[in-house]
């Protein structure tokens, strides 16, 4: 792994030798430090083969080598803007007759993503991979392989999306819908969690919206009991919240895990009291959680006696309303600049 993070210097060095404008500076951004395909993304990645002593060690050598990199890249970026603005001093004639022009507003991410990067950053800090998942998904990955035959209720409750004259596709109702694909593709064992959009017909109010985001997780391995799904839901909320915040675990049912669970935190906007947003219950439904249903396994080709695992589906929407006190899930996909200029 040391052999890997030195090489990752020694490229990212004698490249930057080499960069003489902005362009190849924001490609060699992309090379090195993109979230997704960066090297040093997938040297991260390396960490769920490690033992824990070793995870730890190397994740503190690969923030080391992360840190020194982002400082001659940023000490890169100010030689060439400071270089570019002095050619234009030299080629431009000021005109002080021409009256302030507005200041050009520069964007920012929107609450959504602030969360949803906190996430992977968390979860590929615990060897978990961060894959994509598809949006316009089958019938069949997106409820026969979670144990959700034709007939089940539960197609019908989810208020799905079809696609006119193809009904075998919609819209995903939910990111489980990986759950498989992740292990047709990855086999076992594996961490995975997958954030995204999701799609209901649903009657919008405070608390439910049309168009949602979901953070599904999925650990197989041997010999994974509920206490393995309790510390990572802990450390999850830890996490996000930077505290400990107080939670409930009760039973409920859901067709792709068995036993399954409901884990709900104390609302943070009322303090328990009951508002619009916690439904004026004082709880807000975060977690869907269990371990994962045996029919499952065996969609995904394995061998239930042999494998076991949990899965969750985290109501990203939700987290980021409790993180940030909103109070009205529809200011989220609502497009007001005064609403997003506060984040």
């Amino acid at each position: 792994m040391q052999e890997q993070l030195a090489k990752i210097k020694k490229d990212f060095l004698k490249a930057m030798a080499e960069v003489k404008d902005i362009l190849q500076l924001e490609e060699l951004e992309q090379r090195f430090f993109s979230r997704r395909s960066g090297e040093l993304t997938q040297a991260m990645k390396n960490l769920k083969d490690l033992s824990v002593e070793a995870r730890q060690e190397f994740g503190k050598l690969a923030n080391e080598v992360k840190h020194e990199l982002e400082e001659v890249f940023a000490k890169k970026r100010e030689q060439i803007e400071t270089a570019k603005m002095g050619d234009v001093l030299e080629r431009e004639i000021i005109d002080v007759t021409q009256p302030k022009l507005p200041e050009k507003e520069v964007g920012h991410l929107h609450p959504n993503t602030l969360v949803q990067n906190d996430l992977e950053d968390l979860f590929t800090s615990m060897g978990f991979m961060v894959l994509d998942g598809l949006e316009l998904e089958s019938e069949y990955y997106n409820f026969t392989t979670l144990n959700m035959p034709s007939d089940d209720p539960a197609r019908d409750t989810q208020d799905t999306f079809y696609i006119k004259g193809h009904s075998d596709w919609v819209m995903r109702t939910q990111t489980s819908s990986m759950q498989v694909r992740a292990l047709e593709k990855y086999g076992a064992p594996i961490r995975m969690v997958v954030p995204g959009r999701c799609f209901r017909n649903e009657a919008t109010d405070a608390a439910h919206e049309h168009t949602f985001c979901q953070l599904e997780g999925l650990v197989v391995d041997k010999n994974i009991s509920v206490s393995h799904l309790i510390g990572v839901m802990k450390e999850l909320l830890r996490g996000v919240f930077k505290r400990d915040v107080e939670t409930r675990l009760r039973p409920g049912h859901f067709q792709f895990v068995e036993p399954g669970f409901e884990l709900d935190i104390k609302c943070l906007i009322c303090g328990g009291v009951g508002c619009g947003a916690c439904k004026h219950s004082g709880w807000i439904e975060t977690m869907p959680c269990g371990l994962v249903h045996p029919k499952v396994l065996a969609y995904g080709g394995l061998d239930p006696k042999e494998w076991t695992g949990f899965a969750f589906g985290l109501g990203m929407t939700r987290l980021v309303m409790q993180k940030y006190c909103i109070d009205d899930i529809r200011h989220l996909q609502g497009g007001d600049l005064r609403f997003l200029k506060q984040f």
